[in-house]
Formats: C-alpha cells, structure tokens, sequence
C-alpha cells in the first residue's frame, strides 16, 4: 500500500495553485474541468511524481449544506495541513516568508528532533517545512 492522493480545501482554486507552484515549488499534475464546472486541480513535488496533493474548492462532492461550516473552518484555519520535508528549513522560510505568505512560526529546533517552521497558504490552511536536525549544518 502507497499513498497517491491527499486533498487540501481552498478558498480559491487559482490562487492556490499560484502559491503551491510558484512559492512552495510543487509541479502542477492536472487541471481540468469535468461535469461542467467541478474542477480537478493537483499539485505535488517533482521529487515524488506518485503523490498529487488535491487542492479542492469546497462544493461536490461535500453535501451543500455542509459549505457554510467548512467556508467558517478554512477561514479560522481549523482544518488539516500539510507538512513537507525539505533540506534547509531556513532558506525556505526566507522564500516564503519574502513571498507574502503569513508567517505562523518561524524557523525553531523542535524537542521531537526537527527544524520547523510554518504558514498559512492563501487560503488558510497551515503549510510546516521541517527537516531532521541531524540534517541540518
């Protein structure tokens, strides 16, 4: 067993994609438009071509009187993120930081044996690069 997929909501499926891909450096893996207006839009990094991460507008297949409590949920950033290993955790938090994402917590050595730090995505959802501290210097 492998994981393939993993699913984000967002606000706003353009400017999600614009953050994953341009400030984080994921690939765009499909983005097409199917059964009129539902959208498919993945990401994911180049270094893991089986693992897309969805990047969900909230509407199908979510039951429509659920959209109001999730909209709510994303906006107070109380639902799930994402967390992706890198190399240098501080350069990546000079990157986005310099990009405009809102900053959660800066670069700090963690007692669980990592160096993390962590953002918001435009959408609200926590995004964490974390490295091994055994990788760092």
């Amino acid at each position: 067993m492998k994981l393939s997929h993993t699913f984000l909501f967002v606000h706003d499926q353009d400017a999600a994609m614009k953050f994953y891909r341009d400030v984080v450096g994921l690939e765009v893996r499909t983005d097409e438009t199917i059964e009129g207006d539902y959208r498919w839009l993945t990401v994911g990094p180049a270094e893991q071509p089986d693992v897309e991460i969805g990047l969900s507008a909230i509407g199908p297949p979510v039951p429509p009187t659920d959209y109001e409590t999730l909209h709510a949920l994303l906006a107070k950033g109380s639902l799930q993120g994402i967390i992706f290993e890198i190399d240098d955790v501080d350069a990546k938090f000079e990157q986005v930081r310099a990009a405009g994402a809102e900053v959660m917590q800066e670069p700090i050595d963690q007692f669980y044996g990592v160096r993390d730090c962590a953002f918001r995505d435009p959408s609200g959802n926590m995004i964490r690069f974390s490295s091994p501290r055994s990788a760092q210097r």
